[in-house]
């Protein structure tokens, strides 16, 4: 299932730059966009004074269809002027999303539907899940829906097809939308920055099961979610974003857990969305997020 199809395609570019900070670099940046005829839409950037580091994006637009080949030569040339990690996206070419589900689906049902009313521009060729629950709904949104089934014995034949459907579908980042098992050490390994998780909780708090009922016995006075880049450490991964509501003690468990299952929803989609939408610089155990 894709995005709805963008009004304006071939006329915009994202512009991401990361390297070490020194004067000038908005105003060459600014002068090398002017030189191939883009127009600034939005500018976001921040000197880290901790790394000595710089981080920048810019959204752009040409007067007519892009030429991309010219482009790439002006980031080849910016890369090596200023020593920077330098990128540039097409924003309306559909990011791959792989998502992944176990037997809890309210994120999956809100994700689907943002992508199917454009919400998010991604497309979703395919759906994994260790089990069959969501089949019907998958497949009524047009998805293939593929049962890749785990249990300790079988772990490294499930990984071996996960890696299979990524390789197939040319997936470029894997949504655990309230999928219940850990990625082994390896598959993190190989998919840095790629795989995205929603964790039930303001981590890290409240870890294993039934973590509404922990909530409510301790009496918390807020409860919230975080989605976080997977990594092989379990829920240690760099935060991309977390929201929280107040509660008290009038809320049963059941309260609890239906707020937080919309808190879940929502920070995991606004997480995707920067992540798609290339707002999320990764620097080792932490992120910046350009709003």
């Amino acid at each position: 299932m894709s995005a709805a199809t963008p009004s304006n395609p071939g006329r915009e570019v994202v512009l991401t730059l990361s390297g070490p900070d020194r004067p000038g670099i908005v105003h060459a940046v600014s002068g090398a966009m002017l030189d191939l005829g883009l127009n600034i839409l939005d500018s976001q950037q921040f000197g880290d004074p901790r790394t000595g580091e710089f981080h920048l994006r810019m959204h752009l637009q040409g007067e007519g269809e892009l030429d991309r080949a010219l482009l790439e030569r002006g980031r080849g040339a910016l890369a090596r002027d200023l020593g920077a990690d330098v990128a540039m996206h097409d924003p309306h070419v559909p990011h791959r999303l792989l998502v992944m589900v176990s037997r809890q689906g309210h994120v999956l049902n809100d994700l689907l539907f943002r992508v199917r009313t454009g919400q998010l521009n991604v497309e979703v060729p395919a759906v994994v899940s260790n089990h069959e629950d969501f089949r019907a709904e998958v497949e009524w949104h047009g998805i293939p829906f593929h049962h890749v089934p785990v249990t300790k014995e079988t772990k490294p034949q499930a990984e071996v097809r996960l890696r299979e459907i990524i390789t197939e579908e040319r997936i470029e980042t894997v949504a655990l939308a309230r999928y219940m098992q850990v990625l082994s050490e390896d598959l993190c390994a190989d998919l840095p920055g790629r795989v995205i998780n929603i964790h039930h909780s303001l981590l890290p708090s409240f870890k294993g099961a039934r973590p509404y009922h922990q909530a409510h016995d301790r009496g918390v006075k807020v409860i919230g979610a975080t989605a976080h880049y997977v990594t092989a450490d379990l829920d240690e991964g760099p935060i991309i974003e977390q929201d929280f509501r107040r509660v008290d003690h009038r809320m049963s468990p059941e309260q609890l857990a239906r707020t937080g299952q919309e808190l879940e929803a929502m920070a995991f989609a606004r997480a995707l969305r920067w992540h798609v939408e290339r707002r999320v610089v990764l620097r080792g155990r932490r992120t910046i997020v350009f709003s």
